[in-house]
């Protein structure tokens, strides 16, 4: 839970995020939520949130504080450049747009360099304020090497033990299963390393080019076989009226690649070859 206080010591206001009230006795969500804040307590980079306070209130139970940004996030730009809101299409622009992800990527390569997988890359987690500072959110569910992995179930271990759900049922757009590498699909394959955090960024920046996701199906089941097996047109083909660079095209599919192998081996190579791509004036 995420809510806005007054910090009456600093005279700030930061943001605070702890457990439900119905979660505040379970040690498991404890111990869950103390290693969320712990883990990004730990990655002090521009591109992450500070930190502030980890502690424990007698009506909040467990709770850490960090700093407030203000803006919106990745998806709620995209969508109003999807509605071709004027102000958007000026703000955001292509370049822009990718040069966003490229910043969330810089968190995400100081992350990698560290021992820790975000697991979970997707428009809603990258936050973009007010005065152009980009923010990569939300460690609830990293990966950090050589720590036990007890963070919580990824969404997918719950939707593949349930019947098949619908994506689009009132409007709705469940943002994990989109991003998910094939690694993270197949649970039981693979380890998930950095480079399904490469995918997972591939699959935003398809998403920024294009304005719509890769891999999206009627059902989480088909989204999850499309993410297995489909092989999208590059973002220039699915959305023509943009100007996208051929080479932009080219970072996108090499990131998003089924084999890792054949993927951008660290963030440091995406972001180089990010920075080599020239747009239409």
């Amino acid at each position: 839970m995420l809510q806005t206080c007054f910090d009456q010591i600093t005279g700030r206001t930061v943001v605070m995020k702890s457990l439900l009230k119905q979660f505040q006795m379970d040690r498991q969500e404890n111990r869950r939520l103390l290693r969320e804040a712990r883990v990004t307590a730990q990655l002090q980079h521009p591109n992450t949130v500070p930190v502030y306070e980890i502690g424990r209130d007698r009506q909040q139970g467990l709770y850490f504080t960090m700093k407030r940004v203000s803006g919106e996030n990745l998806f709620e730009i995209l969508k109003r450049v999807a509605l071709a809101v004027p102000e958007a299409i000026t703000e955001f622009p292509l370049r822009r747009r990718v040069e966003i992800v490229a910043t969330a990527g810089l968190a995400l390569m100081y992350a990698h360099a560290r021992g820790v997988i975000h697991r979970d890359i997707k428009p809603e987690n990258i936050w973009v304020g007010n005065f152009g500072e980009v923010i990569l959110l939300d460690w609830g569910v990293a990966k950090v090497w050589g720590q036990p992995d007890d963070a919580p179930a990824h969404p997918l271990v719950a939707s593949q033990q349930q019947h098949v759900q619908a994506l689009t049922l009132a409007g709705d757009r469940p943002g994990t299963p989109l991003y998910m590498s094939p690694e993270q699909v197949n649970v039981n394959r693979a380890t998930v390393d950095e480079r399904s955090d490469i995918f997972s960024v591939g699959v935003v920046l398809y998403e920024v080019a294009a304005i719509r996701e890769p891999f999206r199906g009627r059902v989480i089941q088909e989204t999850f076989e499309n993410i297995i097996h489909d092989h999208p047109p590059p973002p220039s083909a699915a959305r023509p009226e943009e100007q996208i660079p051929k080479a932009l095209d080219q970072v996108v599919m090499k990131a998003i690649s089924k084999n890792p192998a054949d993927r951008f081996q660290t963030m440091r190579q995406m972001l180089e070859a990010l920075r080599e791509i020239e747009y239409e004036a």
